[in-house]
C-alpha cells in the first residue's frame, strides 16, 4: 500500500471522525439544553440517542479501519493481531445494522399510510448487515492468507535447517 494511498485514507478517515464527534455533540446539546422542544410528530429524544449510538459504531469501525491500514504499512497485518480489528469492524456493521433497525422501529408507526418507507428502510438495514457478511467472507479470506504464511514460515525454517 502506497504512502500516498495510506495518507488519503487517513484523511478522510480524521474528516468522518471529526464529523461524526460534531453530530455527537449536537446531539448531546439538544438532549441537555432542551432548546428543541418535540412537537409530538415523532419521538425526537430516543432518535437523538440512537444517532449518538450510530455515530459510536461508525467511529469503532473507523478505529479499527485506522489500526488495520497501520498494520499494512508495518507489513503485519497477515498476523493473528489483525482478527481482533477486522472482528471489530464486523461488530460495528452489525450495530450499526441494530441502530438503523431502530430507527426503522420509531419510524414505523408515522407511515401506516405508506408503509413501503418502512420495507425500503428495513431493505437497507438487511443491505448493511450484508456489508457485515462481505467483511466476514474477507475475514476467512485473511485467515487463509496468515495459514498460509505460517506455512510458509515453518517450510523455510525447515529448508533453513536442511541447507
Amino acid at each position: 500500500m502506497g504512502k500516498l494511498t495510506v495518507g488519503a485514507l487517513r484523511a478522510v478517515l480524521v474528516v468522518v471522525v471529526a464529523g461524526t464527534v460534531f453530530v455527537q455533540a449536537g446531539m448531546v446539546w439538544a438532549l441537555v439544553s432542551g432548546n428543541d422542544p418535540e412537537d409530538g410528530s415523532l419521538p425526537l429524544t430516543p432518535l437523538r440517542v440512537i444517532t449518538i449510538l450510530g455515530m459510536v459504531s461508525v467511529q469503532v469501525a473507523l478505529v479499527c479501519v485506522w489500526r488495520l491500514v497501520t498494520m499494512v504499512r508495518r507489513g503485519t497485518v497477515f498476523s493473528h493481531n489483525a482478527f481482533r480489528y477486522v472482528d471489530g469492524v464486523i461488530g460495528a456493521i452489525v450495530a450499526a445494522a441494530l441502530v438503523w433497525f431502530a430507527v426503522t422501529a420509531i419510524n414505523a408507526p408515522g407511515q401506516r399510510e405508506d408503509p413501503g418507507v418502512t420495507v425500503i428502510m428495513g431493505g437497507v438495514g438487511v443491505a448493511i448487515l450484508g456489508v457485515a457478511l462481505i467483511v466476514l467472507v474477507l475475514r476467512m479470506l485473511l485467515a487463509q492468507a496468515v495459514a498460509r504464511d505460517v506455512e510458509a514460515a515453518q517450510m523455510q525454517a525447515e529448508l533453513d535447517e536442511v541447507i
